[in-house]
């Protein structure tokens, strides 16, 4: 007995040892596997050229979850598609718009998610802008002046121009003219919406009830050629966003008594409630299987573009760290399990159907690892309010290579998310869930849920470099002889409120959603 007692000893001295020298040769290993065998392009050129955007409920978003299931099956990693909820069904079909009279020329827009689908032959209609009123009952009086019209709803903007560019050729003069121009015209418009008695979110539902024809809108993303690009809100008549250019000139056109007409074919299907799902891969831990790393990244987009910062250079690197995981470190001490998350958009759905359904994982959690804001380097790393991340996490951030370390700011202990991504769905719950916040690249202007969010605005050397810290993050954490704490820190005081701030609550998720 004594000699067993001596080995075991000797065993707990030593394996801090042996996991220290095991580290170098596995990450030169990751980094190797990563720069000479990237599966990234190719993974990107199918997820956003091939199959395109991932609207939660659409046939694309399930074409993606058997594409990711396929992939990880290739790479031997077991993989499923796991059902949450139900949505509702909805496919975009072809959307093309002319303006037809005082001249004739095709305008650039698409309709908006979840749009209801003209006919075959389109809606041609005239347009018409909102009016100034000076109260509800005015805006009930003019109400029927749609009937049978394209209703401009947004803003037309002083300048297509975003402010980096006025800065850099205009007169100061000038940039703070357009600028006071600007608000005063923003706060105009802001005024006579609340005099309407509608909101942003209610408007289109009074217009529709009023009998319009469709509905024209333009939300630029202050950006050159960039728009946002959401849902419909509407249950039979279509919405159409116009490019800044167009939707103005038709705007000036339509205030200035030119009578323009605008035809537009925009076809859509509605599926009927349809499954929703997560992509879930794992790979089995061998010594303390009850406990998790999760690599994790919200697999659905919206569907102005393809998806392609937002999130698929998330969901990339998670997948690629997989890959090297599974064939650089293929038994881990810990089971590892990727999240592909549904519905992160509607309101991180799939990751909190996810913590509901799997107590078990957010008990044996070790660390979460999210990634969701664009493609850049990952640049921050935020304590999450744990009291001890700090000891742990710069415990794992030591075996990363320093061309990527030196990137990068840790805050300790931070303040937990409640929401902005999936991790926060974990972190309400008490879990060690950690964002790794990547450089801007002008994500917020030019590729957040804009059309602009394709194939091309992925920077490649970047999401290499976070694919890398990723499989390290997650080899370290496995291999970590100790369980990651969970004490909580004293959280800050709120300098908006005054008021200290407190833990974010689990929030229900919508099993159900799109319902008309």
């Amino acid at each position: 007995m004594k000699n067993l007692l001596l080995a075991f000893a000797s065993f707990v001295v030593l394996a801090p040892a042996i996991y220290a020298q095991n580290t170098d040769a596995i990450v030169e290993k990751i980094q190797k596997e990563a720069a000479e065998n990237s599966q990234l392009e190719n993974m990107a050129h199918e997820l956003m050229d091939v199959i395109g955007p991932r609207l939660v409920g659409t046939p694309q978003m399930k074409k993606a979850h058997d594409w990711a299931v396929d992939k990880f099956s290739k790479w031997g990693i077991q993989a499923e598609n796991e059902q949450w909820g139900t949505w509702r069904g909805w496919e975009r079909g072809i959307c093309h718009i002319d303006l037809v009279a005082p001249r004739v020329v095709s305008l650039h827009g698409r309709q908006l998610a979840w749009s209801p689908s003209t006919n075959s032959k389109g809606i041609t209609a005239g347009v018409i802008p909102m009016p100034k009123v000076s109260d509800s009952l005015a805006f009930v009086r003019w109400l029927p002046e749609v009937k049978g019209k394209w209703v401009c709803i947004s803003m037309p903007q002083i300048t297509g121009r975003p402010d980096y560019n006025w800065e850099e050729f205009a007169t100061e003069t000038s940039f703070e003219r357009m600028k006071e121009q600007r608000a005063a015209q923003e706060k105009a418009w802001d005024e006579n919406l609340r005099n309407t008695g509608y909101t942003s979110r209610t408007l289109n539902a009074a217009l529709e009830a009023a009998g319009a024809a469709g509905i024209l809108q333009s939300r630029w993303s202050k950006a050159f050629g960039a728009n946002k690009i959401f849902s419909a809100d509407t249950e039979k008549i279509p919405v159409i966003d116009l490019s800044l250019e167009d939707y103005g000139m038709v705007y000036r056109m339509a205030e200035n008594g030119d009578q323009p007409q605008i035809r537009a074919v925009a076809e859509s299907k509605e599926l009927g409630r349809v499954p929703t799902f997560n992509t879930i891969a794992t790979i089995p831990g061998t010594e303390l299987p009850e406990e998790y790393i999760v690599l994790s990244a919200h697999f659905d987009s919206w569907d102005g573009g393809t998806g392609a910062t937002d999130n698929g250079t998330g969901t990339l690197t998670m997948m690629e760290a997989a890959r090297i995981l599974k064939k650089i470190y293929p038994n881990p001490r810990r089971t590892i399990i990727i999240g592909l998350w549904g519905s992160e958009e509607q309101g991180l759905n799939g990751s909190r159907a996810y913590v509901e359904d799997h107590p078990k994982v957010v008990e044996g959690l070790q660390a979460l690892f999210n990634q969701d804001n664009g493609t850049g380097r990952v640049v921050q790393i935020s304590g999450q309010g744990f009291l001890h991340a700090y000891s742990y996490i710069d415990r794992w951030l030591s075996a990363v290579p320093e061309e990527i370390t030196q990137h990068i700011e840790t805050t300790f202990p931070g303040n937990p998310g409640g929401g902005g991504s999936d991790y926060a769905s974990f972190v309400a719950q008490g879990a060690p869930a950690f964002s790794l916040s990547s450089l801007s690249w002008s994500y917020w202007n030019y590729t957040w849920h804009t059309n602009l969010d394709t194939y091309d605005k992925i920077v490649f050397d970047d999401v290499r470099n976070n694919a890398i810290l990723t499989a390290v993050l997650a080899y370290m954490a496995s291999e970590d002889p100790e369980r990651t704490s969970r004490e909580k820190a004293v959280l800050s005081i709120n300098p908006r409120t005054g008021e200290q701030r407190e833990w974010p609550s689990p929030r229900t998720p919508n099993r159900e959603g799109g319902q008309n």
